[in-house]
């Protein structure tokens, strides 16, 4: 019979027109269970008025992630004995930085609008793409188009960025790492919108979203690196360069 720990998962819960209060549940989970596991545990026997997000289980639509003992990860990856102990606690929160909706589910709208605007869904041809071996393509057959597939657009850069806490304006590391990826050559008409206060130059590299990020995306390096394209790309509108 495998082994079983004892965990006490500590759950925040916010609804609508009630004040946010933290819920705690014990439950019996294997150490090689995953946290998104206990609270769906939570969730089937034990309240279900707890609202939380997930899908693929296993890590390739970012749709669960979430505070876990006050760091932002992927539940659907994350394992029990990764996070405590026999005995030990599991704190649940939802993600920093995005207006909550209910319990674990915030509003990410904002978000994705911002990266429908960075482009981050364009599809490139492999000539025209980056060729930094970071980049991960998809491809298509049938006109020998690729897609920038390594984010995942899970939100975890955005929650754990200190200067998005403070700026809510700042386009935030997924968003900048977008334009960084397709390039500003390809896109000139982004410059004007990355390149102020609450764009590339608002960022500390504090690099907290590179250490949380579950795609090994870095985008704080992709940020720096977007800079260099800025003051490129400004050299060349200077001298009417394409």
């Amino acid at each position: 019979m495998s082994e079983t720990w004892t965990i006490k998962y500590v759950i925040y819960r916010e609804k609508k027109g009630q004040e946010p209060k933290f819920e705690e549940f014990s439950l019996e989970m294997r150490p090689e269970e995953y946290v998104l596991d206990g609270v769906e545990k939570i969730w089937a026997y034990h309240d279900r008025s707890l609202t939380f997000q997930h899908a693929c289980h296993h890590s390739t639509c970012g749709a669960c992630g979430m505070l876990v003992n006050g760091v932002e990860k992927l539940t659907c990856i994350t394992k029990i004995k990764d996070v405590t102990e026999n005995g030990g606690v599991v704190r649940i929160e939802p993600m920093r930085n995005f207006p909550v909706v209910s319990d674990l589910v915030v509003d990410m709208s904002t978000f994705f609008s911002r990266m429908e605007t960075a482009k981050a869904r364009q599809v490139v041809s492999l000539s025209e793409s980056p060729t930094d071996s970071g980049i991960k393509r998809e491809p298509n057959a049938a006109d020998d188009l690729y897609r920038l597939s390594d984010c995942i657009e899970c939100g975890l850069c955005i929650s754990a960025c200190p200067i998005t806490a403070t700026n809510p304006e700042y386009l935030g590391p997924a968003i900048l790492a977008a334009v960084q990826l397709n390039g500003l050559d390809r896109f000139p008409e982004l410059l004007s919108w990355v390149d102020n206060a609450d764009g590339v130059w608002r960022c500390h590299s504090a690099f907290e979203c590179t250490e949380v990020c579950p795609s090994n995306v870095e985008p704080a390096w992709r940020i720096m690196d977007l800079r260099k394209q800025v003051v490129s790309r400004r050299v060349k509108n200077l001298f009417g360069m394409k």
